[in-house]
């Protein structure tokens, strides 16, 4: 366990907090049990780290983070490892990568329930079960989604400013005034383009020239890793599932033909179903659908899309479709906090309330004149008038 220890000190002593994610000021961490999960890449551990770093450093003895994929766990339990943390004095335990070891929802609540004392807050894969784990934890843990940087993330990254969150019923009412605000500190479209093919995941900082290479690396872990270990699908036919991920990725928004598409990656229609819900567990895509819920496995998308347009640029390279990259900005950013659905009419329908149509800056008003609650997103403008916003805009809801 010293060498836990270590590893821990020397982790938090090179962990930088002048940039932190607007999810660590939502979670509630005063709660005993605390379940963060989300996609490889979008910063689960950095989180983490930066709260310790800011938040426990004057206690840092009481206080311990380990990740799960550490060979230390391979002749020692997560049971052992809290056992000896609380004898020892610990509060506040923090296990990254719990997907990682077999048994972790039973053996995190054995520790909740036997040791009352002890903080608890662990990170996951996406397609992390925390209702229908071997443990339900769902009645003890308090669970978060965390996604990749929003466009008002990445501007705080690249000019240092730090632009208020707002919120979606905000920005429709006062879309003029908030464009104003951002438009007197920096010119937004200056950037969105860079942000769009590389700004999504926080490890663009990092080398930027070797970014999709790293993607790429990040995507194959998911689909060779994750998706067999949580997921049991047969290593077999991963490679069936990257081959529908490019069949998605050049026709983005991708709308299934299933029986079409059955055959031409040669598996059944079931399989083929339960992969593209898969495929939106793991984080690489977004499926809609006429309703938000009650949703089963089986049950045909309308349209898929990519889930965010980084992943359009390594995928589909030089055959980007701009309508579509608009599309996938909004879908992914506004889909982060609230209920997106097919729409009838338009592209996306919100909260079974708010109709949206995504387009250039010559977008009429004509598709949506018969409709209330109706607004059209438009690309390339600075600021809007009435009900035509700046796609843009839809960058700072989180």
């Amino acid at each position: 366990m010293d060498n836990l220890i270590d590893l821990f000190e020397k982790k938090i002593a090179g962990t930088d907090t002048r940039f932190v994610r607007h999810i660590l000021y939502e979670i509630n961490w005063n709660a005993r049990l605390i379940g963060i999960k989300g996609a490889r890449g979008v910063g689960k551990t950095t989180l983490l780290l930066q709260y310790i770093k800011l938040n426990l450093l004057s206690e840092l003895d009481n206080v311990l983070y380990v990740s799960l994929d550490n060979i230390w766990f391979n002749n020692n339990t997560i049971i052992d490892l809290a056992k000896s943390f609380e004898q020892r004095g610990g509060k506040y335990l923090f296990l990254d990568e719990v997907h990682k070891y077999s048994n972790w929802s039973q053996e995190i609540k054995n520790i909740y329930d036997d040791f009352p004392d002890l903080k608890i807050v662990f990170t996951g894969s996406s397609l992390l079960e925390i209702l229908n784990a071997r443990a339900d934890l769902s009645r003890r843990a308090i669970t978060y989604n965390m996604q990749g940087l929003s466009f008002r993330e990445y501007l705080a990254l690249e000019t240092g400013e730090i632009f208020t969150v707002t919120t979606l019923n905000d920005l429709l009412k006062n879309h003029r005034a908030i464009a104003r605000t951002i438009n007197s500190k920096l010119k937004p479209i200056k950037y969105f383009e860079d942000y769009l093919r590389y700004g999504y995941y926080p490890y663009y900082k990092e080398e930027k020239e070797l970014y999709y290479s790293r993607m790429g690396e990040v995507i194959n872990l998911m689909l060779d890793i994750e998706l067999p270990l949580l997921r049991n699908v047969d290593i077999a036919y991963i490679s069936k599932i990257k081959q529908l991920l490019m069949v998605i990725a050049y026709t983005v928004p991708f709308q299934p033909n299933v029986s079409k598409l059955s055959n031409k990656i040669n598996i059944n229609r079931n399989t083929l179903l339960s992969y593209l819900h898969y495929l939106e567990e793991i984080g690489l895509t977004k499926n809609l659908f006429k309703q938000s819920s009650g949703i089963s496995t089986l049950q045909k998308p309308l349209k898929t899309y990519l889930d965010n347009t980084n992943l359009m640029y390594l995928l589909a390279q030089e055959k980007v479709n701009k309508g579509s990259l608009r599309e996938t900005f909004f879908a992914n950013q506004i889909g982060y906090k609230h209920k997106i659905t097919y729409a009838e009419q338009g592209d996306f329908q919100i909260d079974d309330k708010y109709i949206f149509e995504i387009g250039g800056k010559n977008k009429t008003n004509r598709q949506l004149s018969k409709l209330t609650d109706a607004y059209n997103i438009i690309d390339d403008i600075t600021i809007g008038t009435q009900n035509r916003i700046p796609l843009y805009l839809f960058g700072f809801l989180y």
